[in-house]
């Protein structure tokens, strides 16, 4: 399967973003992609809750979920929209960091909340806190798909191997990771991590990225890191792209799964350890 991957530099404006992240799948499409995937929060990147009470939708009125399930349909792809944030019905009023796979008739095939929250201390400057503004996940999603079953994850889920082990031995053969990664660590951790999952699980690892400097309406300004990967089954890069917005494309095939995993059957040899 000819697969995309979308680096984007979202605003906190899901208006200006939508015809943005339309015209770059339309463009994957006429490149023969099937599989095209978006990153974190597609739909609006802000550091401003009240920026986000303002312009953030309840999943069924959603117009990038909306906008994206009918260009899947019109173009008779699958796209995985990396997440958008959307309201919930939460009394604390947090959001959900939702990935969701649409099918090439426009369908909701799967969706996932992001389950790890990005509480940390980057430096003295850049610090976050997740869970101030969105709720966790508790469930692990897999879908299947013509070309491969598929793992949802999202971000900062990355840092947490067993999750990505249970996918794989849940079916998983790729493993999405849309995000929206800090320049600091995306500096020092991004590609060894995706290559991690990708060798210990022997999937197939696809991140669209975030990348540059964000504009925000309200708020601090925000720069993420980009260079959207793709890894492959053995460990290997790829695809990069780089950290200007756009489009890059890799070949997705399960054989290579399998292959990978006859030579080092790693995640099907786990033993139980007793401590002392």
């Amino acid at each position: 399967m000819k697969t995309a991957l979308i680096q984007l530099n979202a605003s906190d404006s899901p208006d200006a973003n939508l015809p943005v992240t339309q015209g770059l799948i339309d463009e994957a499409a006429a490149e023969g992609a099937g599989f095209v995937l978006t990153p974190e929060v597609t739909n609006c990147l802000s550091a401003s809750r009240t920026r986000q009470k303002e312009v953030l939708r309840h999943q069924e009125d959603d117009p990038t979920l909306a906008g994206l399930r009918q260009q899947a349909d019109r173009l008779g792809i699958w796209v995985l929209i990396g997440s958008i944030a959307v309201k919930t019905d939460d009394a604390d009023g947090r959001f959900a960091n939702r990935s969701f796979l649409i099918d090439p008739k426009g369908g909701i095939a799967a969706w996932y909340d992001k389950i790890h929250m990005f509480d940390v201390k980057v430096s003295e400057t850049e610090q976050y806190r997740e869970s101030a503004g969105y709720r966790p996940g508790d469930r692990g999603v897999t879908a299947e798909t013509p070309f491969g079953t598929v793992g949802l994850t999202v971000c900062y889920d990355l840092r947490f191997p067993k999750l990505y082990r249970r996918l794989a031995q849940a079916g998983a053969e790729i493993l999405t990771v849309p995000s929206a990664f800090a320049v600091p660590t995306g500096e020092a951790h991004w590609e060894t991590l995706l290559r991690a999952r990708a060798i210990e699980t022997g999937c197939y690892v696809l991140a669209p990225a975030q990348t540059g400097q964000h504009s925000a309406t309200r708020g601090k300004e925000r720069r993420t890191y980009g260079h959207s990967l793709a890894v492959g089954p053995w460990g290997d890069v790829l695809a990069d792209a780089g950290t200007e917005p756009g489009v890059v494309f890799v070949d997705v095939n399960r054989d290579e799964v399998t292959q990978a995993r006859a030579r080092i059957p790693a995640v099907n040899n786990e033993v139980d350890i007793t401590w002392s």
